[in-house]
């Protein structure tokens, strides 16, 4: 297999990775075939994978502009994965010049790609580092450069707690960060559920299995579950609902019934 220029000489190109197959579903070109073949074989279960993904993107996007709207210029992404077309940095400084942008993967390739597409851009910087180690990303130099915790930050953590295990502790990490926050932050959060897949039970147990098979274990949360990250957070209406039902541009009935899997919801610091 050969090695595209744009892969760092560090990773195994034979294993996948959850950020490339990301990639793969948006259309991008930073994925190998390794990473397509796994993202094929969950798409023979549930076809509209794709569309959960972008309507994950849109979400972020209309996230990020409304905490631009309240006056926010500072956002930290955790699990930020390879960049794409109308990537958080782009939305937010367009909303707002100048905006401060800290991008935090712990994929190689993610971060490298990351890495070249800032650069110049002074305002945004990307940090090798995992959520599960809230406090070695609070601590990192690009953070401490970038981002003022003394006054109110969005924390996107989109379409990425379901990928940590209960074990690894998620609640925890996440409520040390929220502790980390100044007041009138936001938490910006996406997380996968069986609850509104458009297909029945067992196919969707059949994607959990293909994760399952690349050793990247998707969890799937129940909406109860997902409530839990935002204790401590005032929910911005409309709450924690399915992902394409949080503040819509277009009628929900010109949606495509994927795009409503999963929930996402919004809350804000006291």
């Amino acid at each position: 297999m050969e090695r595209p220029v744009w892969a760092p000489r560090s990773i195994d190109i034979s294993v996948p990775s959850v950020s490339r197959i990301y990639d793969y579903y948006l259309g991008g070109s930073h994925n190998f075939e390794v990473d397509r073949e796994a993202a094929r074989k969950a798409m023979e279960f549930m076809p509209g994978l794709p569309k959960i993904m972008q309507s994950n993107r849109a979400f972020m996007r209309r996230a990020v502009r409304l905490a631009a709207a309240e006056g926010i210029t500072q956002f930290l992404d955790i699990g930020s994965g390879i960049p794409t077309f109308g990537n958080v940095h782009e939305v937010a400084q367009e909303a707002c010049p100048g905006a401060h942008v800290v991008y935090v993967d712990h994929d190689p390739v993610a971060v490298a790609h990351s890495h070249a597409v800032l650069d110049g851009n002074d305002a945004t910087d990307v940090v090798a580092a995992d959520l599960r180690k809230p406090l070695e990303i609070l601590r990192s130099p690009e953070v401490k450069r970038l981002i003022d915790l003394d006054r109110p930050v969005a924390l996107l953590l989109v379409a990425v707690l379901h990928f940590v295990e209960d074990d690894d502790r998620p609640y925890e990490a996440v409520a040390r960060l929220r502790d980390a926050l100044a007041p009138g932050s936001l938490l910006v959060l996406t997380h996968a559920s069986y609850e509104g897949i458009p297909v029945p039970m067992e196919r969707a147990g059949a994607v959990v299995d293909v994760y399952k098979d690349i050793r990247n274990p998707l969890i799937m949360r129940s909406r109860d579950e997902i409530a839990r990250f935002f204790e401590g957070y005032d929910m911005v209406e409309p709450g924690l609902v399915p992902t394409a039902s949080w503040r819509p541009d277009t009628a929900p009935e010109d949606e495509d019934p994927y795009a409503f899997a999963g929930f996402a919801g919004v809350g804000r610091t006291a």
